[in-house]
């Protein structure tokens, strides 16, 4: 079959490469053509546009970008057109994939949706566009089986979180080499521009304060070397790695880490975090006159209870991220609280199974009985 699937962010390529092993397992002819990054590629997929082309972060920045991001839209569906796909399935990136949704169901094409859209947090009335145009909804987050059936009567399938196989395997590999000599803590500011450039000072600020400590950057796969070394120079104990975030997190005491997927990835790796966002201050007063949910951390929102700090915006500065941060180094009770919320975090979002393995079979039989 010929698959054509989108996924606009890091985030997506992974999760979107490891869709593709497990596609190919069980379609061994598959023809594979996508949007999405290096990871989706090297698995398999023809690649048509890489995210960091596509990512644009908050309202102002997408204003700013709209001309770019039209054009986008228009190239994808001639794309589209033109390779004439068995199913058309959308990865998260919902600004994007529900407007390709939307002409898709009208051509004609058959839509599964992987990792839903967080319509739970902001822009509900999504859901009734969202219930015409895709076929399938596959989601990864437990709480959002019951929100789609309780709140819209729409039957969604739960498989897991893709995360969970992604953090066993990077566990289980073998040993990496080490990053440093003195005890690690993990800088993850983000993968877009934008977004480190906001954070990413203040976290080095941090590192005057904390001198035995080796501090340690996570480099966006999208964005170049050069972009991070004038940023670095002026800090001592900071150093950086490239395409070695998991072994990063795998040797880190603690880590400051931006809101979104990888506050997740690191809960799952067992490391204490202070979760850090600031944004542009337009983009930040519409967000929270918009956005519904009580924390901006995955950790938290599943848990439904703040299991992590979060420092968001004004809250985001060297003395706050000071204070957090040796308390997650040197309070005891800290730690312990924070080693059983992240077990019963995992065991939660290890209920659905193997996630990739799970959506794949759910694909191939959505199709099988749709031809």
């Amino acid at each position: 079959m010929r698959y054509y699937i989108i996924a606009g962010e890091a985030s997506g390529d992974l999760h979107g490469s490891n869709l593709i092993k497990e596609i190919r397992k069980s379609d061994t002819t598959a023809n594979i053509r996508c949007w999405g990054g290096d990871r989706m590629q090297q698995a398999g997929g023809e690649l048509v546009k890489h995210y960091r082309k596509l990512a644009f972060m908050g309202f102002w920045e997408v204003a700013k970008n709209i001309g770019t991001i039209l054009k986008n839209l228009q190239f994808c569906k001639d794309d589209i057109s033109k390779y004439k796909p068995d199913a058309l399935i959308l990865i998260d990136y919902p600004g994007f994939n529900l407007r390709i949704a939307e002409w898709a169901k009208q051509q004609g094409y058959k839509i599964i949706y992987y990792i839903s859209p967080q319509v739970w947090a902001w822009k509900e009335n999504r859901v009734i566009k969202m219930k015409k145009c895709i076929d399938k909804m596959l989601v990864i987050l437990p709480f959002e089986k019951d929100y789609y059936k309780d709140k819209w009567n729409w039957d969604v399938e739960y498989v897991g979180h893709p995360l969970i196989e992604v953090v066993e395997e990077a566990q289980l590999a073998p040993g990496n080499k080490p990053l440093a000599t003195k005890p690690i803590i993990a800088l993850l500011p983000g993968s877009r521009k934008q977004e480190i450039l906001k954070k990413l000072p203040i976290m080095l600020e941090v590192s005057r304060m904390f001198p035995t400590y080796q501090f340690i950057v996570a480099k966006a796969p999208g964005q170049e070397d050069s972009f991070y070394e004038s940023v670095l120079a002026m800090y001592p104990n900071v150093s950086a790695v490239r395409d070695s975030t998991y072994n990063l997190l795998l040797q880190s005491r603690a880590a400051l880490v931006t809101s979104g997927t990888a506050t997740l990835e690191t809960a799952l790796f067992g490391v204490p975090e202070v979760v850090c966002y600031k944004g542009s201050n337009i983009s930040y007063q519409i967000a929270k006159r918009l956005i519904k949910v009580k924390y901006i951390s995955l950790v938290n929102l599943i848990m439904d209870k703040l299991v992590v700090k979060e420092l968001i915006q004004n809250e985001l500065t060297p003395g706050n991220l000071r204070k957090e941060l040796d308390s997650l180094l040197n309070n005891e009770a800290t730690q312990q609280q924070l080693k059983t919320d992240y077990t019963s975090l995992r065991q939660l979002l290890g209920q659905g199974g193997h996630a990739s393995a799970r959506a794949a079979q759910i694909i191939k039989e959505y199709l099988q009985g749709n031809k």
